[in-house]
């Protein structure tokens, strides 16, 4: 790692978790670790997708505010919200107030739904795009990988929104379907011990 960021421990962690200081936390408690929790990919995905076209610091600084209103992000409860809850929504100002993402939000909370119904668990699918050993690109070299862009092309064709192949595949970073930490960031060992300690919900 040529531009890695030397935290206040001493050791490197991946440059971008020493943009703000906020993000440090988020980098060695969260992001790259496997997570098989419905509940927790769902946000995930939903914040990723609010993030399209702004920053992670934004949506980061804000992720309380999205909980409180989206009910934590159940989506049994969100695939019922109306008209209303859009206009409750729009009105939230600790929220992105978009009208396209909020609905986005409803509607893949149907499709997620049915995706329960259909394939066990939301994890049970996702977890069948990590890549396999002889997959693995360098780490932080890409934006889109061929297994973010056909869960991408699956997710859009079982009628989720605002779910692009750049988008899942942050998805996919920071859930741990891929260890995108940095070859020299201290965390990078333990997301791959964590991988490695991980049951796999698509049975891998």
């Amino acid at each position: 790692m040529t531009n890695g960021f030397l935290a206040p421990d001493g050791a490197l962690r991946c440059a971008w978790a020493g943009a703000v200081p906020e993000f440090l936390a988020y980098h060695d408690e969260e992001w790259g670790y496997p997570v098989g929790d419905d509940r927790r990919l769902f946000e995930k995905i939903c914040l990723e997708s609010f993030q399209s076209g702004l920053s992670w610091r934004t949506i980061l600084a804000k992720r309380e505010n999205f909980r409180a209103a989206f009910d934590h992000f159940d989506w049994e409860r969100i695939a019922e919200y109306d008209e209303g809850d859009v206009d409750r929504l729009l009105q939230d100002a600790g929220i992105i107030r978009h009208r396209g993402k909020i609905e986005a939000v409803i509607n893949n909370a149907r499709r997620a739904v049915e995706m329960v119904e259909q394939e066990g668990s939301l994890a049970a699918f996702f977890w069948r795009y990590e890549p396999g050993p002889d997959e693995q690109v360098p780490p932080q070299t890409v934006s889109i990988t061929p297994q973010s862009t056909a869960l991408s092309k699956e997710l859009k064709k079982r009628g989720w929104k605002f779910v692009g192949p750049t988008t899942v595949f942050a998805f996919m970073q920071a859930m741990g379907l891929v260890n995108d930490h940095a070859e020299d960031c201290v965390c990078r060992r333990k997301a791959a011990a964590a991988r490695a300690a991980f049951r796999s919900p698509a049975g891998r």
